[in-house]
């Protein structure tokens, strides 16, 4: 970072009075100025996308008003989107900091930390680092694909290959009903929600290396 350059912030966060704290925080810190706040998901992703608002690293919180950061993460992922962010978030869960992690979060802070940890953390990401609470990594990269079988991970393959339910019932010879029991069970081990998250975690796997063997 140049010498007096001010980081651009970008907040994404659904409540207005969160956003104005952040903001105040950041207007008193000479390293860091506020360059907009969004409320949606949607917002964020497509403020990425324009690439019209300048900012060089962004906090996003849990809860956006449509979306969670995992989501926003996913879909970041399927339109092959690159952004510096820092997941902002009040729940302790050691599974979403797993996850948003797993998905290319390069950053994580708790709300309820001092916010010169959250300075720190804006930091270290707008400058090409990791920074994140303390976790077993070996744990981080025990990714539940590695848990997944052979068939379960043909499977993920050809739903990141774009094939619909109906495809796969067609090309197996099983039910659509089949299918999407077969696709909870794998959105279960994944630990995602949805089709899209499954398969940006997925993509994010591939990126990584060799895929670890199958069961």
């Amino acid at each position: 970072m140049a010498q007096n350059k001010k980081l651009k912030v970008l907040i994404a966060e659904r409540n207005p009075l969160v956003i104005s704290a952040l903001r105040d925080l950041l207007d008193r810190d000479e390293r860091f100025a506020f360059a907009e706040g969004v409320q949606s998901g949607e917002a964020f992703v497509q403020a990425v996308a324009d690439g019209e608002l300048a900012f060089d690293v962004t906090i996003v919180g849990w809860k956006l008003s449509d979306m969670d950061a995992a989501d926003v993460l996913a879909e970041l992922q399927r339109r092959q989107l690159a952004a510096r962010i820092v997941i902002f978030s009040n729940d302790h869960d050691i599974g979403i900091l797993k996850q948003c992690v797993r998905l290319g979060a390069q950053g994580y802070c708790y709300q309820f930390d001092d916010p010169c940890i959250l300075f720190d953390t804006l930091l270290a990401v707008a400058n090409g680092r990791i920074c994140i609470p303390y976790v077993d990594v070996a744990k981080i990269n025990e990714t539940p694909l590695s848990r997944l079988t052979v068939r379960e991970l043909e499977l993920l393959a050809v739903l990141a290959d774009g094939w619909t339910n109906l495809q796969i019932a067609t090309r197996t010879g099983i039910s659509e009903n089949t299918v999407k029991y077969h696709l909870k069970n794998l959105y279960d081990k994944l630990g995602v929600r949805n089709r899209a998250m499954a398969v940006a975690l997925y993509a994010s796997e591939k990126k990584r290396g060799p895929q670890l063997n199958a069961r």
